[in-house]
């Protein structure tokens, strides 16, 4: 299939119509960074223009960090002076030291603050060391010091899951001052990994109230990721309500919104555009439409008919590609021929898996590994990452302890095996609440999760010799926060597809998170495939394979590989065997259910989808996407 959106938002992005304040959808993460960032760009330099200072309101998390990577290039490359900038941050976690990777304080000064040349003095960041019995004072010298410089000339704000700005969670006053504030749960387990666990994560945080944040004279908006995609509908299309603090900013008068194409995804203009009229009818509009009228009817494809059209606002579609019999088999015939028999066309293929974790494999798609193998294709995978960071701390000693015991048990010279007992013991003993392992815990870390992901492979069919263990370095920071995809990272992939000379790989396709691993690993895949076009080298055809939460909607899906239920129950198999994320994961989200459940509720979903539309019946499916081609 061919897929392409309303209308692709360009570098100078696309106005969303119909919203309660301006809202531009820009193509791309990359595209929404430069837009805020190039806006800030332009109140420094007005305010250097007009001999003034130029006040900025920041906010933490991941949502602005790549506008403050934007700025730091803008000074680095174009000569932009911060000297003028007074710059306040909206919140901290109180009690946590500043020098704290996890702060507020570090990060930002890491990311942005040390890196432009902002006067330290014209830094103003909530104090976490603040007294309880003088919180009051503190906090009211910190709403003066706005009013004492001005007030806000622009705020960058981005909000949680459940729309909380700052430290303003759902419920909180729209008139709140700068206070200390209770965090949410659900804030708490999003903030989760960061801390290397949820109770590590602080409880309360020195937060700008509403009131005196929605002061600012310019306020900019910004959500990156389908994750943020039902916020912003409340935000853009919903109520005013202290229930979802980030809806408040309707009323602010010069609010924008700043969006990339997949937080955009549920806005009615962009999910469902022909109810709103004016819609170019291309394939991936046809078909959007289709199983949507689908839904809305509760019937299958080929059942609707012309009133089912009139009744809902499809009448363009029924005038200019109808009959309605002919409308719908014309899709009915798409989607079906997504379906395959054999999950590759060609015989004997030589295939790469690529797995960002341990176990993407076989959660995501391991029931066509299965097939693959059940083919006769040679089925290699490639583990990109160690995923040391997510397991816990008792699974380690126990590791430790066992080859101490294993080395004394068969009479194995013990003595270094003792040694690394007694340190991990100490590492872990002495280790403080959120902080990094050691490398001696880490290393063991990983090597559960290695010896995991051969278990789970060799269920699924695949051989020892096929397996590839990369350790991208751009992963071994010991912290959830990775560095930058480098030449390093590249040159191991480019010489993995050298020695296999795949024909197919399947790459992890969530490509929407800017900051998840799978992006960044598919970033590095496909500099990998320019460096060997550069090469004149053969570049095998990419198929994109979805996490373990969502999957492709129907109009993305060009290949569906049915599931036996002898498959699923050999996928469930292969996702047991990663012991260390099952029954409860380190950093299991806000979903209650375990990997393998996840895993086989979203397959089961798909087949039902097709089911739905009167396509044939399967138990499960798993639905891969071709890559077109262009760079992330």
């Amino acid at each position: 299939m061919v897929h392409s959106t309303l209308t692709e938002a360009g570098g100078s992005g696309f106005p969303v119509p119909h919203t309660k304040l301006p809202v531009t959808m820009y193509a791309t993460p990359g595209e929404t960074n430069r837009a805020v960032a190039e806006r800030i760009a332009s109140v420094i330099r007005r305010a250097h223009e007009q001999g003034t200072k130029a006040v900025l309101l920041l906010s933490p998390g991941s949502t602005p960090q790549g506008v403050y990577r934007e700025l730091v290039r803008f000074h680095e490359e174009q000569g932009l002076d911060f000297s003028n900038v007074i710059a306040f941050v909206s919140l901290e976690f109180y009690g946590l030291a500043k020098d704290r990777p996890q702060s507020i304080h570090a990060s930002l000064h890491a990311n942005l603050l040390n890196r432009v040349n902002i006067p330290e003095h014209q830094i103003h960041i909530p104090d976490s060391q603040v007294e309880l019995g003088q919180m009051t004072e503190y906090c009211q010298g910190f709403d003066q010091l706005v009013q004492e410089v001005g007030g806000i000339d622009f705020a960058l704000l981005g909000f949680g899951s459940n729309g909380h700005i700052a430290g303003n969670e759902p419920f909180s006053e729209s008139n709140s001052r700068t206070h200390m504030c209770v965090l949410d749960p659900v804030t708490r387990i999003c903030l989760a990994s960061e801390f290397f666990g949820e109770d590590n994560v602080p409880t309360q945080a020195i937060t700008m109230g509403l009131g005196t944040i929605m002061e600012s004279r310019e306020v900019a908006v910004m959500a990156l990721g389908e994750h943020k995609a039902r916020v912003v509908t409340a935000l853009a299309e919903g109520p005013v309500t202290n229930k979802v603090p980030v809806s408040l900013f309707q009323d602010h008068g010069n609010t924008n919104v700043y969006l990339d194409s997949a937080s955009a995804g549920r806005l009615e203009a962009i999910e469902t555009p022909w109810t709103l009229g004016g819609v170019e009818w291309n394939e991936t509009m046809v078909i959007r439409a289709m199983v949507w009228l689908s839904e809305q009817t509760n019937k299958p494809l080929l059942k609707l008919d012309d009133d089912d059209f009139r009744t809902h606002n499809l009448h363009q579609l029924l005038r200019h590609h109808g009959p309605s019999h002919l409308l719908a088999r014309r899709v009915f015939n798409l989607v079906q021929g997504t379906i395959c028999d054999q999950v590759l066309a060609n015989p004997n293929q030589k295939v790469i898996c690529f797995s960002p974790h341990p176990d993407d494999d076989v959660i995501s798609m391991g029931g066509t590994l299965i097939r693959l193998n059940e083919e006769g294709h040679e089925t290699h995978i490639a583990y990109m990452t160690s995923g040391n960071i997510a397991v816990f701390d008792e699974d380690a000693q126990r590791l430790a302890d066992l080859v101490t015991e294993y080395n004394h048990l068969f009479g194995i010279e013990n003595e270094k095996s003792i040694d690394v007992e007694h340190r991990v013991a100490d590492d872990l003993k002495n280790k403080e609440a959120g902080h990094a392992d050691s490398d001696a815990v880490l290393k063991i870390k990983g090597l559960i999760r290695w010896s995991e992901a051969k278990a789970g492979a060799f269920v699924v069919g695949c051989k020892e010799e096929h397996l590839h263990f990369l350790d991208l370095p751009f992963y071994r920071t010991g912290t959830v926060k990775k560095n930058p995809i480098g030449e390093a990272d590249v040159s191991i992939i480019v010489s993995l597809l050298e020695s296999v000379d795949p024909d197919v790989i399947f790459v992890a396709g969530d490509l929407s998170d800017p900051h998840g691993t799978h992006r960044v690993c598919a970033e590095a895949i496909f500099s990998a495939i320019e460096v060997l076009q550069e090469r004149m080298c053969k570049v095998p055809e990419v198929l994109l394979y979805r996490g373990a939460w969502h999957e492709y909607a129907i109009h993305e899906i060009d290949l569906s590989v049915p599931l036996s239920p002898g498959h699923q129950q050999t996928k469930r198999t292969a996702i047991f065997k990663h012991e260390s994320q099952k029954d409860e994961a380190l950093f299991p989200g806000s979903d209650p259910r375990e990997f393998w459940e996840r895993a086989e509720d979203r397959n089961k979903a798909t087949a039902m989808k097709f089911n739905d539309l009167g396509l044939p019946e399967f138990p499960a499916l798993e639905a891969f996407q071709r890559w077109n081609g262009e760079k992330l």
